[in-house]
């Protein structure tokens, strides 16, 4: 077995997992209706331009996909924090509704507790940029072909 085969099967797998994950969340997503304003479209166009990329990539392999890949992922990692953050002023808005006193560290953790929406679940979003990250770390395609009239000097 060369060196180069375990990194093949792993990048493979991470590729794999982040399929999996990206047409489970878009279905999800779907399925709670999670398009109701612009904002709720962010993660699901994400998903989709993601896998339209990696169609892309599946064609030509090349260097121009990693790099549209890579922009995705980091995308998808600033969508997880202002995700949570709107999450997070939903929810606030809402136990405040409910108590106007509460503040502090109670209202943080009645907001981070809440079930609807959940705070934490744009998190997912965040992962899913991190696999693809992990997905295009020292990728093949982003090698310089090696061109044997270059001297090495």
């Amino acid at each position: 077995m060369t060196p180069r085969e375990p990194l093949t099967v792993v990048r493979r797998m991470l590729l794999g997992l982040l399929v999996l994950e990206l047409i489970g969340t878009g279905a999800e997503l779907l399925l709670l209706s999670h398009y109701e304003d612009v904002w709720q479209i962010v993660p699901l166009a994400l998903i989709a331009l993601t896998l339209g990329i990696l169609g892309w990539h599946r064609a030509s392999r090349s260097a121009s996909t990693i790099h549209a890949l890579r922009v995705t992922m980091v995308l998808a990692i600033v969508s997880a924090g202002i995700g949570f953050a709107l999450h997070y002023r939903a929810n606030a808005e809402f136990q405040l509704d409910i108590d106007p006193s509460m503040g502090g560290p109670a209202l943080w953790m009645k907001v981070l507790r809440a079930k609807a929406p959940p705070a934490l679940a744009p998190g997912v979003m965040a992962h899913l940029g991190l696999l693809g990250l992990a997905y295009t770390y020292r990728h093949p395609a982003l090698q310089e072909p090696v061109n044997s009239s270059r001297s090495s000097s």
